[in-house]
């Protein structure tokens, strides 16, 4: 059996024995893959990382039909040790990592989602704020799981979502965007999006569809923009992240 190599970001993991480890790790070649680290705990070893959450390795891999990959090699690339001394910007980190251990599937590769997720790592550990950083990489996230939001025109029935004079539209997870006045209130999870709010999130998505960088500030939309992509992303995992909470309280 051939191994493969692999770029990855440890995004979970578990001790397996006294000496041995196992490890969620999403690649940029192969998308997620789980894999037992035998002697992984070992101070001497074929690994030269801890396969601590969130460190960067090139890792060398035996794929398994059914069960757990067997992890031969790993050596450590980048690890984000200023996200230690930052906790906001910890827990935004270890969001990311649930959200690709746990809304990803199997070997279903998606680079775009591998290099925002390293992209994001390192914003936070400069200046930015763990909720408007997180906020952008849930867009990736959403887009590279087919769940993009509609927000130039009704979800339900492609009409305007905001005629007239309207101050405010209407955002529906399960629908899966901006809802016009007439589609709206059939809407259970229904909540409202201001125009403002809208236009930054027009903004944000089209920069995540082109795959450009956008440098915009959340700080007068952010109370209402992360309650409602925080919903979103809760209904397409089929629960409420763990983390989430952590990252906007």
């Amino acid at each position: 059996m051939a191994a493969e190599q692999a770029l990855a970001l440890v995004v979970r993991g578990t001790d397996w024995s006294e000496t041995s480890r196992i490890t969620t790790l999403f690649t940029l070649e192969f998308g997620k893959i789980r894999a037992l680290a035998k002697g992984g705990r070992r101070l001497k070893s074929n690994f030269d990382c801890a396969f601590d959450l969130l460190t960067v390795c090139r890792i060398v891999f035996l794929r398994k039909s059914g069960g757990l990959d067997l992890l031969t090699e790993a050596r450590m690339e980048e690890r984000f040790p200023v996200l230690r001394e930052k906790l906001p910007a910890l827990y935004a980190g270890y969001y990311i990592a649930e959200l690709l251990s746990d809304g990803t599937q199997d070997y279903d590769p998606h680079p775009a989602l591998f290099e925002a997720a390293l992209g994001t790592l390192r914003e936070l550990g400069n200046d930015t704020d763990p909720r408007d950083a997180a906020t952008r990489f849930e867009l990736v996230w959403l887009r590279e799981l087919g769940y993009s939001p509609r927000l130039d025109s009704c979800a339900t029935c492609g009409g305007e979502a905001m005629p007239g004079n309207t101050a405010r539209a209407v955002f529906s997870p399960s629908a899966g965007g901006v809802l016009c006045p007439a589609c709206g209130p059939a809407a259970p999870d229904r909540r409202w999006l201001s125009s403002a709010g809208l236009s930054a999130l027009r903004v944000m998505t089209e920069a995540v569809e082109s795959d450009t960088p956008v440098s915009l500030s959340l700080t007068g939309v952010r109370g209402e923009l992360r309650p409602l992509l925080g919903q979103t992303v809760s209904f397409v995992l089929g629960r409420r992240p763990r983390l989430l909470g952590y990252v906007d309280g």
